[in-house]
């Protein structure tokens, strides 16, 4: 095993000409949109990968009990909450898996209620399979720069009648909020309350600089998580995207059961080559690799927010997760659609517009921090021009 200081987290990847959809873009241009990390993920999982690939024989794969128990381990080990296998299901990631359960326990026509601005394929998975958005948006105080609950709006749209599902962002992406227990608890109250069921991404659980501290949604008391679901995966901590693996915890046994009807169903249940062997090793093998991750997009987590406090019209969101900067650029006095595409044209900075977050999106931006730290700098330095320029030209 690799030593933490051995870890690489300042060489550059050139990635343009790879598939990379991130990377996809014109010469001179810097994504920094796309969640996901222009690191090489932990070399444990690599030589993992490779073995498997030594084997040279490539048939059908199967879910091996060492998977769950990896997947276990790990929650036990570094959050407190070891779930038990017996509530875990493989599925080949977690937005198949959330398109899965709108299908298998909403009907056409019910409402799923998401709290927005929110990770906008939430949107495609409700509304592509024919069911309403409603969103009880978060409700952001621009003196502390958080985000927070509108209790009193959350509980009467749960209530509504056509409201049969809620799915929540734990932690929250695009906004980094992280959900105390305590919030978490109300929330899933009210989903009981309501018979609700409540579905929880939480693939960037293992991202999480400070207080409050992540708490998976299968820790909360027994009573609360016969309709609860979580949905995890190594691919945003590892960098791993591309791996197709995530695990969905439904501790419910009926809730469970009905569930692997589904992704059965939709044939989303087996692993392709990879998935098990590399999700075993980052979760058995790679931790000082993401806990050297942590030290770095914490430090560059603090020189991006440094940075913005030498550029008028734009602050960051006071929250503490994720590798992905919410940037409030309200002060610019336009939308943000707007700012994003000017910056890009003018800098070849590629952000993403908070727009298709919905909420109040429209006066956000979103920027991905995890790259090395002379990428990172590049990044800065073209939004405080493009927002200089911006500013000069209205």
């Amino acid at each position: 095993m690799s030593k933490p200081d051995e870890y690489d987290f300042t060489s550059l990847v050139d990635r343009r000409g790879t598939n990379s959809y991130k990377w996809d873009v014109a010469t001179g241009e810097l994504p920094m949109w796309v969640a996901d990390m222009d690191f090489r993920t932990a070399p444990e999982i690599i030589n993992a990968m490779r073995r498997k690939l030594d084997q040279g024989v490539f048939g059908y794969e199967e879910v091996s009990e060492s998977y769950y128990q990896a997947v276990a381990d790990w929650y036990g080990r570094e959050h407190g909450a070891r779930p038990c296998t017996e509530w875990m299901l493989f599925v080949n990631g977690v937005v198949p898996a959330l398109s899965s359960l709108v299908r298998r326990l909403t009907q056409p026509g019910d409402q799923v209620l998401v709290q927005a601005p929110v990770y906008d394929i939430f949107f495609h998975s409700i509304e592509n399979n024919g069911r309403h958005v409603l969103s009880s948006d978060l409700v952001y105080d621009p003196g502390s720069h958080r985000y927070h609950v509108d209790e009193q709006d959350l509980e009467a749209k749960l209530a509504e009648p056509l409201t049969r599902m809620m799915i929540l962002c734990n932690p929250h992406n695009p906004a980094g909020k992280v959900w105390s227990r305590q919030e978490l608890e109300r929330t899933a109250s009210l989903c009981e309350r309501h018979g609700v069921s409540l579905v929880s991404d939480e693939i960037h659980g293992d991202l999480v600089f400070g207080q409050p501290q992540y708490t998976p949604l299968f820790a909360l008391p027994p009573e609360l998580l016969g309709h609860a679901v979580s949905l995890v995966s190594p691919s945003k901590s590892f960098n791993l995207a591309a791996l197709h693996a995530a695990t969905i915890v439904a501790p419910g046994e009926r809730m469970r059961e009905s569930i692997s009807r589904g992704i059965n169903n939709d044939e989303l249940a087996e692993p392709n080559l990879l998935a098990v062997p590399g999700t075993i090793a980052a979760y058995e093998e790679a931790g000082p690799w993401l806990h050297a991750l942590l030290g770095q997009l914490e430090r560059s987590r603090s020189r991006a927010v440094a940075c913005l406090e030498g550029i008028d019209g734009v602050e960051a969101a006071n929250e503490n997760a994720t590798y992905l900067l919410w940037m409030d650029i309200s002060a610019l006095g336009a939308k943000a659609d707007q700012v994003a595409a000017f910056i890009r044209e003018d800098t070849g900075l590629y952000l993403s517009s908070g727009s298709i977050y919905r909420g109040n999106g429209d006066h956000f931006l979103r920027m991905n921090l995890a790259c090395p730290p002379s990428e990172l700098e590049d990044g800065l330095e073209r939004l405080a021009r493009g927002v200089r320029d911006f500013r000069a030209r209205r």
